[in-house]
């Protein structure tokens, strides 16, 4: 969720199905990629490539490789259809079933007149995929443990410290200063949230967007990363937000596209990558059901916190420099706690704040029981990010029901609040397909750390996904962007066409030496 204020930084299957992209052919999965082309009566090219997960870089990856002509590839996705953090979930009592979105959920930034597109947004269009504006900051109503108090005027002054945020940060840039926390930057304009009204609407600018505190990301960065997608002086695409509503899933406008192009061997489903072997003559992955593949190079669109957790081994083990790099950046988590209820007794507006003592605690709700979402469901969700939602997947469901319904009851003091008939939240950090939910930029990640995630190891190694992205880190236009950049230039490497590896830095260095 982005913020209000878009301030300037001088110098962030069809629903019909992808289900016959199961493998058909006896035996091609444990083949090498040419072997599988050749089994399917198509030429080798001069090199095959394998592109190690199915999400939007995955699949972006793929196209780029199919519009230059290469054909000698193969998506490998551990999960059963293709998306990644595109995961959608029927939710709610029987009957009253609607799909709901456990991750990515909108399309940040669109479009403003003529100017730059979001191609999330171009191919949402593209497959008429239903979505609605989201009113972030025109409806909203305020609350605190003493139920419902208008403090909207601090809301709004958190929003504009979060513009003024912004623009000191541009000004840092190009006094050439040394990055800080947000929080630091919050404090040298004078922005000290000390009130649990302040504290909430500080985090609905901030923690609900970066999933992470002030305190945990960077000041230049986050300016950033907002500001290349929303502001349109900065190139971006706007302010407007697309929420997705679709009931084939938001994953439908991924698994179209890759409709359009993906033959059914092309693609390994269910499928999990455990070991990759590598040198400058190729690649040999090893999947969890003991399948060998092996092609010329490999993309890997595993998410930041596969990588940091090892939960993929490599042989050899990735170089310091890579392994630094990785670790260094952080793998946020953003959870939506969902509920269903017999009928609707809250909030009249889309989104609410509640300002709890414990910041972080149950804050951003959103009715989903509303005229522009859907109406008569009886369902609304809470979001927690960070640590809070590190806690909560420690805890049983029942126990952080117990605590949400305590949440919603102070809120509503003088309404009798039944029980949901239905409760359900995901557990991204514990997912060992996921690890988290997307990337954020800590203060002490340089830019040449960045550039070492992005780096291509033994020329044959590349890397993709959102948090490759350096402009639009932890966005799903960033895993676009990326998978497009990356199909690129492997395409010009089977093609024998000026290949060029991702440079990497040998050392992240200071400016200045210590001094102690």
């Amino acid at each position: 969720m982005p913020s209000v204020y878009r301030s300037l930084l001088s110098s962030c299957l069809l629903a019909l199905g992808l289900l016959p992209f199961a493998p058909s052919i006896p035996g091609t999965a444990a083949l090498s990629v040419e072997a599988r082309a050749a089994a399917r009566n198509k030429p080798a090219a001069d090199g095959s490539v394998l592109i190690l997960g199915g999400g939007v870089a995955g699949v972006i990856a793929a196209r780029t490789l199919h519009e230059q002509g290469i054909t000698n590839f193969t998506i490998v996705e551990a999960r059963g259809e293709l998306g990644g953090r595109l995961f959608s979930q029927t939710f709610g009592a029987p009957g009253r079933e609607v799909k709901l979105e456990m991750g990515a959920n909108w399309i940040q930034g669109t479009q403003t007149d003529d100017g730059p597109a979001n191609p999330i947004w171009t191919l949402a269009q593209k497959h008429n995929l239903t979505t609605q504006f989201n009113d972030w900051f025109g409806s909203i109503s305020t609350y605190d443990s003493t139920g419902a108090v208008d403090y909207i005027d601090v809301f709004n002054d958190a929003g504009d410290a979060y513009g003024e945020l912004t623009v000191a940060a541009g000004a840092r840039v190009d006094r050439k200063l040394v990055d800080g926390t947000a929080r630091t930057g919050y404090s040298l304009i004078q922005a000290k949230a000390r009130t649990a009204h302040a504290m909430a609407s500080e985090y609905y600018q901030f923690d609900w967007e970066y999933a992470q505190t002030p305190e945990e990301s960077s000041w230049i960065a986050s300016s950033w990363g907002n500001n290349f997608t929303y502001d349109t002086d900065q190139g971006g695409f706007g302010d407007d937000n697309q929420m997705s509503l679709d009931q084939r899933g938001f994953k439908h406008f991924i698994q179209a596209e890759a409709a359009e192009f993906l033959q059914e061997d092309q693609v390994l489903l269910n499928a999990t990558v455990t070991n990759i072997t590598y040198s400058s003559s190729g690649v040999s992955v090893r999947l969890a059901d003991g399948r060998k593949l092996k092609a010329d190079y490999a993309i890997c669109t595993f998410s930041l916190g596969v990588l940091q957790h090892d939960d993929v081994v490599f042989d050899p083990p990735l170089p310091d420099w890579k392994e630094e790099a990785i670790q260094s950046m952080v793998m946020a988590t953003y959870t939506k706690i969902f509920l269903q209820f017999p009928e609707k007794f809250w909030f009249d507006t889309e989104m609410a704040l509640y300002a709890d003592s414990e910041r972080g605690r149950y804050p951003v709700w959103q009715s989903l029981d509303h005229e522009n979402f859907f109406p008569g469901s009886g369902i609304a969700f809470v979001t927690v990010t960070g640590d809070y939602s590190l806690r909560i997947e420690a805890l049983s469901d029942q126990q952080v029901q117990d605590e949400v319904m305590g949440v919603l009851r102070s809120m509503l003091p003088n309404v009798t609040v039944p029980d949901p008939v239905a409760f359900h939240f995901p557990r991204w950090a514990s997912d060992p397909l996921y690890r988290g939910s997307y990337s954020n930029w800590p203060s002490s990640f340089f830019s040449q750390h960045h550039e070492n995630l992005r780096a291509t190891v033994d020329k044959r190694l590349w890397f993709a996904g959102e948090a490759t992205s350096q402009k639009y880190f932890g966005f799903l236009h960033g895993a676009y962007f990326e998978g497009q950049d990356v199909g690129e230039r492997v395409a010009k490497c089977l093609k024998r066409s000026g290949c060029s590896e991702l440079k990497h830095v040998a050392e992240v260095t200071n400016a200045q030496p210590y001094i102690i």
